[in-house]
């Protein structure tokens, strides 16, 4: 079915396209979907775990009238995998180096573009053309649309597991990353792992974009604008690697299997805290000029909430944020909402138009709370216990006035202070 629909998509394009069916070595079929163009550049489309989208369509015929080849091909689709996060990294890395060979038989430079989880198999599938002896110079690079790296989103207290291809990658990269996008804050550990393993990295940052932004049901004004304007910025991203100097790429290492893949999020029920209990400091201003400091919030039970306005669960869970502040009102029993470096006049904005809370927002202006607490995705929440210790945490939202929830936060109010707790001014 997922096939047809691919061709009914072909059909609808308003340009020329056509279709190959690349073989695999172990006997299977990739169908490719081309665009075909006058011009010296190819790229070769891997669209997300989200699966095709009629979006495209429409890239792949801009960038035809731009002169640039593009082959749409479906990984996921040839192998017969559901739409997942689990999903692409199960894809044979020779599939992707079959692609890669077929394409650079066009006599074309060849680029692979690679959009959130399927970085996973571009990655893989280059190293396995190295594997096969692949050294024709026309390969430009991979173009990676806001890379998922991680093997999954660890629970709060966890460490995140880069998947081992991102450190035995040798190869010239193009990275555009929006940045209101939790993968924004994993540049500055994931750039020295690609770098180590010889890669050569670009990275544009595409401000006030969320991931997907090229296909997402709810996109905003901004987003509508950086879609129009993807064509271009993967253009301008073939040009840039193919400034790179030509060099030998050596094959790096696999120093570990293919891990376990994690499915993400299974629930949003408070979990034990895995990591060590103690928090780290958190001193912040608040939006309206006050300072907070969580070690003077001892005697308390404090949930802190690491939050950003253009993050849909983040806004959800909102409103039952109050209701657990009202319900839990005449209790020691704080609600510190740390956003994560918007302007305020956006924190403002949004307050006054989406959701009403009384609780302190506090400013991470620069983002050094997000790398102190480790927060890999938003939201994030930790619960202190009275000893200023943490107990519980989870990431995604949460119903927080559901009765399981309240019943826990009274248990650790029912716990007997320190002693040398301080008293709410």
């Amino acid at each position: 079915m997922r096939r047809w629909l691919l061709l009914l998509l072909c059909l609808a394009s308003p340009l020329q396209a056509g279709s190959l069916v690349v073989p695999t070595a172990d006997g299977e079929e990739i169908l490719v979907i081309t665009h075909p163009a006058a011009g010296e550049r190819l790229l070769v489309w891997f669209p997300s775990e989200a699966g095709p989208q009629t979006v495209d369509v429409w890239l792949a015929d801009q960038l035809a009238q731009r002169e640039v080849e593009v082959w749409r091909a479906d990984l996921l689709e040839a192998r017969f995998l559901p739409l997942a996060d689990s999903s692409p990294p199960q894809v044979p890395a020779g599939d992707v180096a079959a692609l890669l060979t077929q394409a650079l038989r066009s006599g074309k430079r060849v680029f692979l573009v690679a959009n959130g989880r399927s970085a996973i198999p571009a990655l893989r599938g280059v190293r396995q053309w190295l594997l096969d002896g692949g050294r024709d110079p026309r390969f430009g690079g991979v173009i990676l649309i806001s890379p998922k790296l991680f093997v999954r989103t660890p629970d709060p207290g966890e460490t995140a597991e880069p998947f081992p291809i991102v450190a035995a990658s040798n190869v010239p990269l193009y990275w555009l990353q929006p940045d209101k996008s939790p993968w924004y804050w994993k540049l500055p550990q994931l750039l020295p792992v690609l770098e180590a393993g010889g890669s050569d990295v670009y990275v544009r940052v595409l401000h006030g974009v969320r991931d997907r932004f090229f296909f997402r049901p709810d996109a905003n004004e901004e987003e509508d604008v950086m879609r129009r304007r993807l064509p271009e910025l993967l253009r301008s991203a073939a040009r840039a690697l193919e400034r790179l100097p030509r060099r030998e790429r050596r094959v790096v290492a696999l120093k570990a299997p293919l891990p376990a893949i994690g499915e993400g999020k299974t629930g949003n029920t408070l979990k034990p805290y895995r990591g060590d209990p103690e928090p780290s400091a958190l001193r912040l201003p608040t939006l309206s000029g006050k300072s907070v400091d969580l070690s003077e919030l001892r005697g308390r039970v404090v949930l802190v909430n690491f939050w950003a306005s253009w993050c849909p669960p983040c806004v959800h869970e909102m409103p039952s944020m109050q209701r657990l502040a009202d319900v839990l009102r005449d209790t020691p029993f704080e609600i510190l909402a740390v956003n994560m470096a918007e302007p305020p006049e956006v924190i403002r904005e949004f307050l006054d138009t989406k959701v009403d809370v009384d609780f302190p927002i506090l400013l991470d202006r620069d983002g050094a709370a997000l790398k102190r607490w480790r927060v890999f995705a938003f939201p994030t929440s930790f619960v202190i216990d009275r000893t200023g210790r943490i107990r519980y945490a989870l990431f995604g939202a949460a119903e927080w006035d559901d009765p399981g929830i309240v019943e826990r936060l009274r248990e650790l109010l029912d716990e007997d202070p320190p002693m040398n707790a301080n008293r709410r001014k």
